[in-house]
């Protein structure tokens, strides 16, 4: 078999008009490892593949750096990750170095999964990996080298002259216990944070794919659930811990303790392995008892985000979160006297919505005892049922026409709530300052702080949400303004990091050779 040279680009980004968070939120939201890629990193390594994965957001690196890696790399082919939010920025990126280093350009990510021909269609993009990395990357990079029969690679997506093609998957999807783990080795791990991270260093894991619920905002309800087996998880949670001298890690699942036995088994090996790290994770209000909660607290579970979503039962009913106020402050109750932290997410501008309904809401989030809270406005994202009705009603798809540039950059209208955008960016500002400033709460929470740079994080955020958050969205303008994410990091620490990985792609560099690949649309 020949070997592959890939080299994955995670490129920065900046606040779009049609997000759900509020600017400032989303500034402070986190420095994330792009664990998509480091999947198919992992996947492309396990297929006998070197690989190089460039943060280039973490690491702040302009296109004219990240080009300059990827020539002592020699990479043979180029691969992005692509979000509906982001797609345009990150095709931009895929233009500019495709441009210079002449090879084909692969993607992947959600998007694919709802537009897979809008999302190639760009002269800029070779192939696209319509679901997971495992099912189509190792079949595309044998392809490249061997027979270019694209044909036969499951789940891509690729041209054969002006027509884009769509390979179907296979009967039935992979199961996640075969994923390796994602290739954190290629990562700077050291520069990772979210908003409430107590220790370093931090990352990110998923323990499932999916989730069995319906609830009508989220692009996950209903989707088939695989978990991986609970050995497997904690051996995740071993290596990067004595690997990558991680301490803290958030479970990114979308509902993690829903099997409780699953969850239990979990709890007890991280214990069993004595592993000196603290956790968080996502959970429904219906998903957890006392008993559970326990052996969380037990084995260093420290937060958990539950989505709450509002304090008004018909519009709870009318999202498909089918829980009543009673359970959730008993279950808050329970949260905090085991020690452990809980967060609450809740909606603005839900279907039903009014200034009364909200007004509800807010009262009934600072009546309950949460350490934290994120209001987000209620977004018709692609594949929920809200997005399908906004396409009916408006008789278009934005996001489509959105990532073929058709249509500018705007916030989504919301026709399931009487309230405007405007008043909803309004609302969800007062929301975050009469939690936030409550005197009681902002005690409580400075003797909860860890540390020095926890505390300035939080008090930057604060004073930032005071002093800087507009009104409304449209009140942003990026050229004048910017959009920077928040990065905690000392400079010397990232040039450092900058520097180790730049030496180290000098080092590995190989010998120039004739190159035998070209972009896929150039097949006769």
């Amino acid at each position: 078999m020949v070997t592959s040279r890939v080299g994955l680009v995670f490129n920065p980004f900046s606040y779009k008009l049609h997000e759900e968070n509020l600017r400032i939120v989303q500034r402070y939201f986190g420095l994330f490892p792009p664990l998509s890629l480091a999947w198919v990193a992992g996947v492309a390594e396990q297929a006998g593949h070197e690989v190089v994965l460039i943060d280039a957001r973490t690491l702040r690196l302009s296109k004219e750096e990240v080009l300059e890696r990827l020539k002592y790399f020699q990479p043979d082919i180029l691969g992005f990750m692509m979000t509906t939010y982001m797609y345009r920025e990150t095709l931009e990126w895929a233009r500019y170095l495709k441009q210079h280093l002449k090879v084909p350009v692969m993607i992947g990510g959600y998007n694919l999964r709802v537009y897979p021909r809008a999302s190639v269609v760009a002269e800029e993009v070779d192939f696209g990996c319509l679901m997971h990395a495992i099912t189509t990357v190792p079949g595309l990079l044998a392809e490249l080298e061997d027979g270019r029969n694209f044909g036969e690679v499951p789940g891509l997506v690729w041209k054969r002259g002006d027509e884009v093609i769509v390979n179907p998957l296979p009967p039935e999807p992979p199961d996640f216990n075969d994923f390796p783990v994602p290739a954190r080795h290629l990562l700077p791990n050291e520069l990772y944070a979210e908003f409430p991270t107590e220790r370093r260093n931090f990352t990110v894991l998923v323990s499932s794919l999916g989730c069995p619920y319906g609830c009508t905002f989220c692009e996950a309800g209903r989707t088939p659930h695989s978990p991986r087996r609970p050995e497997l998880v904690v051996d995740e949670m071993e290596q990067c811990y004595r690997e990558y001298g991680i301490r803290e890690i958030d479970i990114f699942d979308y509902e993690f303790p829903c099997n409780n036995k699953r969850t239990l088994a979990i709890c007890k090996d991280i214990q069993r392995r004595n592993l000196d790290i603290i956790w968080a994770c996502r959970s429904r209000l219906d998903s957890v008892n006392r008993e559970l909660l326990e052996e969380m607290a037990k084995a260093g579970c420290r937060r958990i985000y539950y989505g709450i979503e509002s304090g008004v039962d018909e519009i709870l009913e009318t999202v498909n979160k089918r829980m009543t106020k009673e359970l959730v402050r008993q279950t808050i109750q329970d949260t905090q006297e085991v020690g452990i932290r809980p967060l609450g997410f809740f909606l603005v501008g839900a279907p039903g919505e009014t200034q009364d309904t909200f007004g509800q809401t807010l009262d009934f989030a600072k009546g309950l005892d949460l350490d934290y809270v994120q209001f987000s406005k209620c977004t018709a994202k692609p594949l929920t049922p809200l997005w399908q009705d906004l396409v009916r009603h408006e008789g278009q798809d934005y996001w489509r026409n959105y990532i073929l540039g058709l249509m500018h950059e705007h916030a989504l209208p919301r026709p399931w709530t009487e309230l405007t955008n405007e008043q909803i960016d309004a609302l969800a500002k007062q929301a975050y300052h009469d939690f936030h400033f409550r005197p009681k709460f902002i005690i409580k929470s400075i003797l909860k702080l860890r540390s020095w740079t926890e505390f300035k994080r939080k008090f930057s955020c604060a004073l930032e949400m005071f002093v800087r958050q507009e009104k409304h969205a449209e009140d942003w303008d990026e050229e004048r303004d910017g959009f920077i994410a928040y990065n905690e990091n000392t400079e010397e620490l990232r040039l450092r990091l900058k520097q180790r990985q730049l030496e180290a792609l000098k080092a590995s560099s190989p010998q120039p050779k004739a190159r035998a690949l070209e972009p896929a649309q150039k097949q006769p």
